[in-house]
């Protein structure tokens, strides 16, 4: 029987020699250590022996089982280390090519927007100041003087959380509540997400706004002109012309709109501007003194000027963009245009 053991390991041997691919080895390991392989069968063979037998030749059928067992494991381990050696000799790399540098992430359109608007207000004193987005309806509309009843409320067409909280329409509480909370001289912007139910090329639920407030004394409209005008011209372009046109909000009195030369024409009338030669850009007017007075200040011995603006309105124009839609869509081929 040992004999035959020493014989089946050495036919093992050669067939291992000969196998040149996995496959192969594993039809030699079947062969021999399989549930019916010869090797196998032969120690299945070892309780047929004399008693004073048995331990020699289990003893060395064990040996010559496990020999077999690293002589598969290392011609496997010869043949795939062959194989890996031709794929690398069949791929030669250039070591002296320049490397591939990995696409590098831009900033977003808006963000880009957002920070050109604040860097140009920080340079006229102005500084941030944030609030929540989920905000009470006192401060979204009350304190604004917008009561339940006030027809305004239509036009900001309101997401509800309940009928005393909802998600912002505009940025102006913050300024309610830092007024709440600070003593004049203020001068700030508050930039930030804001919601309405409204969805189209021009609108989406969700979008950005920058609302400013100055509250000193004998603060005049005329300084809030010239506040506008030189933003406007710092955004836009030095020579864009910027006119006022009256308006209305509940919040402001005067209130008015600011328009400014249509920046695809230059102000001689095309599609984008319905041929007026103007584009509407933002809102703004002297502080209600009735905001003053749901505020702890007294409107005889201040004033102030607000206005805002949408971030979208301003990228789009900067960037020649035409659906607002875009911003949110998260298309590589039109984000990769910021890089």
């Amino acid at each position: 029987m040992l004999q035959t053991g020493e014989q089946l390991y050495h036919a093992l041997l050669v067939e291992l020699a000969q196998a040149n691919t996995e496959q192969q080895v594993y039809q030699c390991k079947s062969k021999f250590l399989g549930r019916n392989g010869s090797i196998t069968r032969l120690v299945k063979q070892i309780p047929t022996l004399p008693l004073h037998e048995r331990a020699v030749a289990g003893r060395e059928l064990n040996r010559l089982k496990s020999d077999a067992e690293q002589a598969i494991e290392k011609r496997l381990r010869d043949i795939i280390e062959c194989k890996k050696q031709q794929q690398l000799q069949q791929s030669v790399v250039d070591v002296t090519l320049p490397g591939r540098t990995p696409p590098l992430g831009a900033l977003h359109p808006i963000t880009l927007t957002t920070r050109n608007i604040v860097s140009i207000f920080a340079a006229m004193g102005f500084s941030v100041v944030e609030g929540p987005e989920i905000e009470l309806d006192f401060f979204n509309f009350e304190a604004l003087n917008i009561p339940k009843d006030h027809p305004a409320r239509d036009m900001h067409d309101t997401f509800y959380i309940d009928d005393e909280i909802l998600l912002r329409t505009h940025t102006s509480p913050v300024q309610i509540r830092t007024m709440q909370d600070s003593k004049p001289p203020l001068r700030i912007i508050c930039p930030g997400k804001v919601y309405r139910c409204d969805s189209d090329i021009s609108h989406t639920p969700m979008f950005h706004q920058v609302e400013g407030l100055l509250v000193d004394c004998s603060v005049s409209l005329s300084d809030l002109k010239g506040v506008l005008i030189q933003f406007l011209h710092n955004i836009f372009d030095a020579h864009t012309a910027v006119r006022f046109r009256p308006s209305f909000f509940p919040f402001t009195e005067p209130s008015a709109e600011v328009d400014i030369a249509c920046v695809m024409c230059k102000g001689t009338g095309c599609r984008v501007c319905s041929g007026t030669g103007w584009l509407e850009i933002l809102g703004c007017g002297m502080v209600h003194p009735a905001v003053f007075r749901n505020v702890g200040y007294d409107p005889e011995t201040v004033s102030g000027f607000a206005f805002g603006l949408g971030v979208e309105r301003i990228a789009m124009l900067l960037y020649g963009i035409n659906d607002i839609r875009l911003f949110f869509e998260n298309d590589i081929r039109f984000l990769s245009q910021f890089i």
